[in-house]
């Protein structure tokens, strides 16, 4: 017959059991969360192919140095992947395939992004540019700092006065990089214009080179690339004996004897940085602007045409952006119709430049109209 005494021991000895059971899952649980040899998975989902010598091709350099520095990260890479519907697609794989983290690395895939975020609030999601939402950060790096630099060297070096873009798409981003250029062309060199060439694609490389063999025919011995893809229009440009300006990535290889300068992005650790916040939980909504300062842009290397003591001119102005004793977007500025933008002293803003949409005097081509 058992005691109360011996009911009272199997009583603690059950409730024993039952905790150690409970402890011997939980504990291992999260000593594997912080210990754990199971990679971090972050996607990166591209617009375009990683081998195009600029957009695509520097956020897959970033993507390999995130590997480099996080050996217990492992990424899943999507590249020509359409800004439609079929982001979502390839979203949803990722998650399936347990990324934590997904970088969004083209304008247009704002609105898949926020649909999927919107079903997955456990997920983070990073998308280049525009706005935020509760687990989708942006980030964009201001690369309109050295692409003014290139254009007091551009305005230096065009013998006809006439320099040309072959543009993507007229969204802020790029409007800011157009009106930069033109105004350190100006700056150096007021009887100078800056013709532009829309393509309204990311990559498009027939009709690409056929705008830039259009720009050498109406006068134009600089081109600048404004495309994802920088290898039609550079080689095209080389070709036709023009100097060329890069922007996104340094490729300068292209064109060996047309090459000026240009701008280069650095995602490497910005990307590193994003994804420590997110494994140790310290992620918060965020709206991330770089620029020169902190070194996610920079100026790519200058060509060998590019006369010394430009380089040393140049570098002389890097220093100054850097330091905040030269600033690029700064009233009095008017737009090329006259109408003011900024007044004087008045210096842009993140919300002001994500909102740019007139040209400066200068520059030579249609916007669409409102």
């Amino acid at each position: 017959m058992c005691t109360k005494r011996s009911l009272q021991w199997l009583c603690f000895l059950f409730v024993a059991i039952l905790f150690l059971g409970w402890f011997s899952l939980i504990i291992p649980g999260i000593c594997a969360d912080q210990n754990s040899n199971t990679p971090f998975k972050v996607g990166f989902i591209c617009s375009g192919a990683i081998n195009d010598c600029g957009w695509n091709y520097v956020h897959n350099q970033g993507r390999l140095y995130l590997e480099s520095k996080m050996p217990n990260v492992k990424t899943v890479l999507a590249e020509n992947i359409p800004e439609s519907a079929e982001s979502e697609r390839v979203m949803e794989k990722m998650i399936a395939q347990d990324c934590k983290l997904i970088f969004t690395t083209s304008y247009g895939f704002l609105e898949p992004a926020l649909r999927v975020a919107a079903r997955h609030p456990d997920v983070i999601f990073m998308q280049v540019n525009r706005r935020s939402f509760k687990n989708l950060g942006t980030y964009f790096p201001y690369q309109y700092q050295p692409m003014y630099i290139a254009g007091t060297i551009a305005g230096r070096m065009t013998k006809t006065n006439k320099l040309g873009f072959v543009a993507s798409r007229p969204v802020p981003i790029i409007l800011q990089l157009i009106n930069a250029f033109t105004m350190g062309v100006r700056s150096v060199n007021p009887k100078a214009t800056a013709k532009v060439i829309w393509i309204n694609s990311w990559s498009d490389p027939p009709t690409e080179a056929e705008a830039a063999k259009g720009l050498a025919e109406s006068g134009v011995d600089v081109v600048v690339n404004i495309q994802d893809n920088q290898t039609t229009v550079l080689r095209t440009a080389e070709s036709l004996g023009l100097y060329s300006v890069g922007c996104w990535a340094d490729a300068h290889q292209l064109a060996p004897k047309g090459w000026l300068t240009g701008a280069y992005l650095d995602f490497g650790p910005f990307y590193v940085k994003i994804t420590k916040s997110v494994i140790d939980h310290t992620w918060k909504t965020c709206a991330v602007t770089n620029c020169m300062q902190e070194g996610f842009t920079k100026l790519s290397l200058f060509g060998r045409a590019v006369p010394s003591e430009m380089c040393k001119q140049a570098l002389v102005l890097e220093q100054n952006i850097k330091s905040g004793k030269f600033v690029i977007f700064k009233g009095p500025l008017k737009d090329r119709d006259g109408k003011k933008h900024l007044t004087a002293g008045q210096v842009a803003d993140p919300k002001w430049l994500a909102n740019i949409d007139f040209f400066v005097p200068g520059v030579d081509g249609s916007l669409p109209k409102k």
